[in-house]
Formats: C-alpha cells, sequence, structure tokens
C-alpha cells in the first residue's frame, strides 16, 4: 500500500513538473511587466505587486501591503493552453474601470468584495480567473493593471463619488417623487411605491438543502428607484447563475450602472446563485432600461417566479 502511495505521489509531481516545464514564465514577466515566481511543487507561476502608492489605515494603523495590500496573479498549464487565477487590490474609483478591463479581454470577475472593516480608504477585491492561450491571458491581466495608473496616477488620494454625467445635478432632491407608470411599463411587472421611491423585486425558484425557496427567503433580483424622474438612483442586487453572470455584468456595466458587491449569500442552494449589487445615477427610464437590459441578457423574465 505504501509502494502504491509512493508512486502515486511521485506520478502526480511528474505531472506537475511536465506542466511546469511548458509553461513560457519568461514571456508572463514580458506580458504582464512583472517577475513572477515559481512554485515547482504546484507548477504554478505567480506575479504580484504591492499596492504602496496609498497609504491604507485599517482600525487606525498604518498597513504596510505585506499584510495583505497586494494584487497577484498566478498561471498554470493546461491541455488547452493555460489557466489563471487572481485577486486585484482597487480602491473605490478604480473598480468598474478594472474590472470592464478584465471582462472587455476575456477574463472572468468571480467576485468582488472588502477584506476590511475601517479601512481608510476603503479597499476592495476583485477576484478574476481565466482559460486560454498564455498570450492571451497574461496580456488581459496587464490590461487590468494599466487600468489602475490613470486613475491614480493623477490624485493619490481615492474619490469619494462616483464619476457621473455632468448633466446629472450632483445631488439628489431632498422629496422624491419616481413616477411609477412608466417604470412599470418599461419592467413589465407592478412596481412597490413608497414616499416617492419606486421598487421592482423579482423572485427565482430554487432549493437548499432539499427544501423549496423563493422570493420571500431572499432567492430574488431588485431594483430600487429613488429621486426624480431626471435625476434618479437606482441600488439593488442581482440574483444569477454562474452562466450567467459574466454577461449580466458585462451588460450593466456597457450601460454605466456601477458594480459594487459580488458574492453568495447561501450554501449548499440548487442551482448555484451569485449575488451582485450596483449603483447607478441618471433618468430614472434610462436607468429602468439599463437594468432591463441585464434581465434580458440573464433570461431571469423568463426563469422568474411569478410576482405575488
Amino acid at each position: 500500500m505504501k509502494k502504491i502511495l509512493a508512486t502515486g505521489v511521485v506520478f502526480v509531481a511528474l505531472i506537475f513538473e511536465s506542466l511546469a516545464a511548458g509553461l513560457d514564465t519568461t514571456r508572463i514577466d514580458e506580458l504582464t511587466g512583472l517577475k513572477g515566481k515559481m512554485n515547482e511543487k504546484e507548477g504554478a507561476y505567480k506575479v504580484t505587486f504591492p499596492r504602496n502608492d496609498v497609504k491604507v489605515v485599517v482600525d487606525g494603523w498604518t498597513m504596510p501591503p505585506f499584510m495583505g495590500l497586494s494584487t497577484w496573479a498566478a498561471f498554470i498549464e493546461t491541455p488547452n493552453g493555460a489557466m489563471v487565477m487572481g485577486d486585484t487590490v482597487l480602491f473605490e474609483d478604480e473598480v468598474n474601470a478594472a474590472m470592464t478591463a478584465a471582462l472587455d479581454n476575456g477574463l472572468n470577475v468571480t467576485a468582488l468584495h472588502n477584506h476590511f472593516f475601517f479601512d481608510q480608504p476603503k479597499v476592495f477585491f476583485m477576484h478574476i480567473e481565466g482559460e486560454g492561450t498564455l498570450e492571451k491571458l497574461a496580456t488581459a491581466v496587464k490590461k487590468v493593471y494599466d487600468t489602475i495608473k490613470p486613475i491614480r496616477g493623477p490624485n493619490p488620494k481615492p474619490a469619494n463619488t462616483f464619476e457621473q454625467d455632468a448633466l446629472i445635478p450632483t445631488s439628489l432632491p431632498e422629496k422624491n417623487s419616481i413616477a411609477a407608470a412608466p417604470l412599470n411599463e418599461i419592467f413589465g411587472i407592478q412596481g412597490e411605491s413608497k414616499d416617492g421611491m419606486v421598487k421592482f423585486t423579482i423572485g427565482r425558484p430554487a432549493t437548499m438543502n432539499g427544501v423549496k425557496i423563493d422570493n420571500t427567503m431572499g432567492v430574488n433580483t431588485w431594483a430600487a428607484f429613488a429621486g426624480t424622474d431626471d435625476n434618479a438612483v437606482v441600488d439593488g442586487d442581482f440574483a444569477v447563475t454562474e452562466d450567467e453572470l459574466q454577461p449580466v455584468l458585462k451588460s450593466l456595466l456597457k450601460e454605466k450602472i456601477n458594480i459594487v458587491a459580488i458574492h453568495q449569500h447561501m450554501t449548499h442552494e440548487e442551482p448555484r446563485i451569485m449575488f451582485f449589487h450596483y449603483w447607478g445615477r441618471g433618468r430614472a427610464k434610462d436607468l429602468a432600461n439599463a437594468i432591463k437590459g441585464g434581465f434580458l441578457v440573464g433570461g431571469l423574465l423568463k426563469v422568474s417566479s411569478p410576482l405575488p
């Protein structure tokens, strides 16, 4: 038995060694502009750099990048080319530009979340994944990193608001007065109105530990509108399957809807549901059409459960 186990370990090690031998690490360095390090045991090559261009204070303590503020991407050879996985350290005004660059260049964005509390400025972490040729993946990673430079270069201090169209007032009115009827028509469903705000909620059937769950149990996509018809804000949450996540993200980003979080809300659910939260500013009708575009791309209007 011990002999069989030892043989198996050697076999696995030989596989990793064979894969690593075919990974052009010099080319990865050239394409990413970074010097990486090979993990011989795993056959994975990792490039990394610290976010030391902005001072980050966590719970009153200035955090060195070594303590968790380093961006990285790791490459491993596959039978069809290579796979890359990584985590990108971003500030709030960098997130949507970096996410757009990732999606536009063939990478998947699999999570967007925080790692700390009481961090100043707020730090977010965007996880990426992709498969393809080494050239394509390393080039895509570099393009993601390159989006940061023009944002941070002229302004080391992260912005405290979203960049928006100059025609949109910077502040929202104190009294909300969103007209529900035009939005009801756009979505084809009746929204819930309260104090001049309008909210649309679409449930999605699923099971969790063999129990049927739906809208009321939190498996839903929603969009809430406040402000006025010509100066509105929309925020909400999309509940999508893993296969729907990337195309729906692309749809919303194309319409200038900002993505602010990507994560899961449950465990052991079927199908597996990913949730992403968003924020947008503009005319209420324009925002509603942008969100509806996400519904259509994800097929949410077809799979969603009837509203009560």
